[in-house]
């Protein structure tokens, strides 16, 4: 089961630098328009924003692969409890679907730690 959670942990990772690369460099261009619903107009306005929110999506990125690298589950479990808050505060003030994108892998990881901590048999 910690297998299966260290791999999930790394699927997070991945998916917060995909969101760091959308947010930094693809904003204000064809792909950032059409996976966040922009205009070109909306986008120039706001990529100040978006590179700032880029930069912590590689923070959280980086800080994963932190605690999983230096198997220290107490760093790992703090990054994705922030995607998870990260996630829930996405949803409420900007979309519900970034709780599926971003909290619920979170939350299968939180969930599969929980499961590996019981003792539940290795799969």
């Amino acid at each position: 089961m910690k297998n299966i959670f260290i791999f999930m942990s790394l699927i997070v990772s991945a998916l917060h630098f995909f969101f760091m690369a959308l947010e930094m460099y693809f904003w204000t261009r064809p792909l950032g328009l059409q996976v966040f619903h922009m205009s070109s107009e909306q986008a120039e306005l706001s990529k100040s924003l978006a590179l700032n929110q880029g930069f912590y999506n590689g923070m959280l990125a980086i800080g994963l692969l932190w605690g999983i690298f230096k198997a220290d589950m107490n760093i790992t479990i703090f990054c994705l409890v922030c995607v998870l808050a990260a996630g829930v505060m996405g949803a409420i003030t900007v979309s519900p679907r970034i709780l599926f994108i971003q909290s619920l892998p979170a939350a299968i990881a939180i969930g599969l730690y929980i499961l590996s901590m019981r003792g539940v048999a290795e799969v």
